[in-house]
């Protein structure tokens, strides 16, 4: 059996580099590399030098097995692909590394959306790995298999049923060396492009009318059980043909009345049948008909239960398609919902639509699945578009961890443009645009709880776990005192307002306010009138104080009294239910952090009405960023600051 490859590529587009690259191993292996990378001209070349330098080096000059070599052919490309990907020397990559060995076993891996699929047997088949959501520009999975003759495998770096379904490709691939060029007109007429490679396993056909002997047969295991299969289809429906016509002289002779003659004829020869059976020489004979008998009977169940099961699939491939045309149209619907400003309209349209996919999904019959998953990415993309949600890996602002790799920060406080202040358990962090300095002890014995900012007075007071306040005077820690006997009331969270502090105790169902003297606090004074405040987490102050509570309800407050507040047009029914801290801009709008989303949920603060409605979300993406504890937004709400354990991010707000 011979291997050969083809290889090819489609019109590129800006910003797109495509390489297709064929090679012969010092072991006579036919390998393939598929390369699109999107950065611009002079780093795409880099990338194509620099990957075939490692599979010169690491795959076709080596020696040893296939699969061991191209393991470490896989992971010397994921490290160079990490460094150009950390560096922003190029954008992403789709790859397909392939190689046949000299027992006809391909292995092949993919990174990014790259894909391979084989034809056999008139049937197409996907054999790398299908990942949904953004794919990893790495090459994590090898798929392995013997290639039989006649086989076509079409690797590509990007998804090919997008233009093309399974049928249309295994019908490509009858056309033997003219699939490549297939692929490529499909692909450029539906405005795709892929770096694509072809690799056709040749064999010997036989001519119809050849009786092959039994050597040949066993040669050709799978093309001989082809065609038993195709014969024993075409037996079927002649036993199928007979039985029914049996059935039509059953309902004439019953018809004519003659049912006694039948009974009596059957009744003759079970007696004679049974006499065979117990004579010496006739038992045989008897015997092969009781066999021939069960056989026949066993053909009859056979041909009903695949009758049975083949109408039954029939009609669930059609309950199926109708429901992919219904969820297809649904997309749509919600689509012209969309333009026409019904934005809580198309997301119900598009919740259904989602629940219909998965239900397409989870159905036993495996039909119409991959057009399933195709709705899904469609409905998902729908969504984010229609909802704002924008997918963003943030910039790196500094890492605390080059302070103590043990370092755990607690929380954060925004200081002045580009300056801020980190503490974990007991230390202040000073950070100024990139830099952070040297910890300051705040605390040699307890815990840091909570901080806030105190502008009018430039400094920054802590809470601490035993309900003392340390405040920094003169840039040095200094324990404040209350006028109030019994000392500090134990809180969950302070913040500063004007010459006044709040702090937040839900145990107590209040909010209490200190005023700030000379060198100390006043006695406290209770500002809440009728909230109900148990379960509060996190608070915000801009002349009205915004509370955010455990499930994620928010009550607004305004001289101590309950105001109207409700969020409008959220993606979600219940959008703030795991968020656990809220910030409020001067004059402007609420941002909520959800660690477990991973995002920021932006909404308007409702004005007098507390009508307030949802904007956008930030969701965070990227290895770099750990569980995260503290957000700040800076004046102009330019940048979104996150602090996660160990590290500060920024993004820049979309207006």
């Amino acid at each position: 059996m011979d291997v050969t490859v083809q290889t090819g590529m489609t019109k590129s587009v800006k910003g797109v580099s495509l390489v297709a690259l064929s090679f012969v191993s010092s072991q006579k292996e036919q390998v393939c590399l598929l390369l699109e990378t999107e950065a611009n001209a002079a780093e795409a070349k880099t990338v194509e030098k620099e990957c075939s330098a490692i599979l010169e080096h690491a795959l076709l000059e080596t020696e040893g097995d296939a699969a061991t070599r191209l393991d470490g052919t896989l992971k010397e490309l994921n490290g160079l692909l990490k460094g150009l990907i950390l560096s922003k020397a190029i954008e992403g990559v789709h790859a397909i590394v392939a190689i046949v060995d000299r027992d006809h076993t391909l292995h092949v891996s993919h990174a990014g959306s790259a894909e391979a699929y084989i034809i056999r047997a008139g049937a197409a088949s996907q054999i790398t790995e299908y990942t949904r959501g953004k794919p990893m520009p790495a090459f994590i999975h090898i798929a392995s298999g013997r290639v039989e003759a006649r086989d076509s495998v079409v690797f590509s770096t990007q998804r090919l049923l997008r233009a093309v379904t399974p049928a249309q490709l295994a019908q490509h691939a009858q056309r033997g060396d003219q699939l490549l060029d297939e692929l490529v007109n499909t692909l450029e007429s539906e405005r795709e492009h892929a770096a694509l490679a072809v690799l056709h396993a040749s064999g010997g056909q036989m001519k119809i009318g050849d009786t092959p002997s039994r050597t040949s047969a066993r040669s050709l295991s799978s093309s001989s059980g082809r065609r038993d299969r195709r014969s024993r289809t075409w037996g079927m429906g002649t036993v199928l043909t007979s039985l029914t016509s049996v059935g039509e002289r059953g309902k004439a002779f019953l018809s004519l009345g003659i049912f006694t003659k039948v009974w009596e004829r059957v009744s003759d020869w079970s007696s004679t049948f049974l006499v065979d059976l117990k004579h010496p020489q006739r038992k045989r004979r008897a015997h092969l008909l009781l066999v021939a008998a069960a056989i026949v009977v066993f053909i009859i169940i056979w041909v009903v239960v695949n009758l049975s099961a083949s109408t039954e699939r029939g009609k669930t491939k059609a309950e199926l398609k109708q429901l992919m045309d219904q969820i297809d149209q649904g997309v749509k619907t919600a689509d012209t919902r969309q333009l026409s400003g019904d934005i809580d309209g198309a997301n119900t349209i598009l919740e259904r639509a989602q629940e219909e996919a998965q239900q397409v999904m989870n159905n036993e019959s495996g039909l119409y699945r991959r057009e399933a998953l195709d709705l899904l990415d469609r409905i998902r993309t729908k969504r984010e578009e229609i909802n704002h949600i924008v997918r963003i890996s943030p910039r790196l602002v500094v890492n605390a961890a080059a302070k103590s790799a043990a370092i755990v920060i607690q929380g954060m406080v925004g200081l002045t443009e580009g300056e801020f202040a980190l503490y974990d358990k007991q230390n202040l962090y000073r950070v100024l645009l990139n830099a952070i300095d040297d910890p300051q002890k705040i605390t040699p014995t307890e815990s840091l709880q909570d901080a806030a900012s105190f502008p009018r007075y430039q400094t920054i007071l802590f809470q601490t776990a035993d309900n003392n306040m340390v405040e920094t005077v003169g840039g040095q820690p200094t324990i404040m005192k209350t006028e109030d006997p019994a000392g500090w009331i134990s809180g969950k969270d302070i913040k500063t307002y004007l010459r006044y502090l709040y702090l937040l105790s839900p145990e107590n169902n209040q909010i209490y306010k200190y005023e700030r003297l000379s060198n100390r606090y006043s006695a406290p004074s209770q500002y809440n009138v009728n909230a109900k405040l148990e379960g509060a987490l996190d608070m915000a102050i801009d002349g009205s104080v915004f509370v955010l509570k455990r499930g994620g309800e928010v009550i607004k407050l305004f001289r101590g009294e309950v105001q109207p507040f409700v969020i409008r047009h959220a993606p979600e029914a219940n959008i703030l239910s795991t968020a656990t801290k809220v910030f409020k801009v001067p004059s402007s709008n609420l941002y909520f952090l959800d660690p477990t989303g991973a995002r920021v949920v932006v909404v308007t603060d409702g004005g007098a009405t507390g009508e307030s409605t949802y904007k956008t979300q930030y969701v965070f993406e990227g290895d770099q960023v750990g569980t995260l504890k503290d957000l700040y937004v800076d004046a102009d709400e330019s940048r979104l600051y996150v602090l996660d354990e160990k590290r500060l991010h920024v993004i820049d707000i979309v207006r």
